[in-house]
């Protein structure tokens, strides 16, 4: 499974041998089958994960009980509760499979003896973290200021793939919207085509 990991880096920066010693010894695999938690919120946030293989989300739940979809973690994807690993604090989200998932973990002692050791890696998780943030700032301004098509086909544009492999209900909890209003975007946008 660290192959997949290996793969990934490779696109960014180059791994040396000795690199590949220290992520070895620093990130372990796991399984989830789908429905299965990675992470429940109070619980102490100690792990990050790759997905090598399957598909997580995060999500936090109100007061009335809904649920509100953060991040999707397909293939490729990184996900974790920074703030709660960083403080060593309560997790904020909820973190499930989606579908049988294949993870490479890490705790924030792992992490941090990559920064210090992985010169590429240091160098490709700032320009990650500055990517990761600002397509936060561009959802959050796409939520305060667009129509809930917009934002569907923003999300369509920028996140094909994902869109086919999630149920329309988290579909429409990540856009902020409900499972009948995105019902009713599909079907104008279907008949729009026909």
């Amino acid at each position: 499974m660290h192959e997949t990991l290996f793969a990934y880096f490779e696109r960014s920066f180059k791994l040396t041998d000795e690199d590949k010693v220290v992520i070895r010894n620093v990130i372990s695999p796991t399984t989830l089958k789908k429905g299965e938690f990675f992470q429940r919120t109070g619980e102490v946030a100690r792990l990050g994960a790759f997905v090598s293989k399957g598909f997580l989300r995060s999500y936090v739940i109100d007061n009335k009980g809904k649920e509100h979809i953060i991040q999707f973690a397909p293939e490729n994807w990184w996900i974790s509760d920074k703030i709660g690993m960083t403080k060593g604090t309560p997790a904020t989200y909820f973190i499930d499979a989606i579908e049988d998932s294949e993870l490479l973990t890490t705790d924030m002692q792992g992490h941090v003896t990559m920064l210090q050791r992985i010169p590429g890696y240091a160098e490709s998780f700032q320009k990650g973290m500055q990517k990761r943030t600002a397509a936060k700032d561009i959802r959050i301004v796409h939520s305060l200021t667009s129509t809930a098509e917009e934002r569907y086909n923003d999300f369509l544009a920028t996140y094909p793939t994902i869109a086919q492999r999630v149920p329309q209900h988290m579909l429409a909890s990540y856009l902020g919207i409900t499972p009948e209003t995105l019902s009713r975007i599909r079907k104008l946008q279907s008949r729009k085509r026909s």
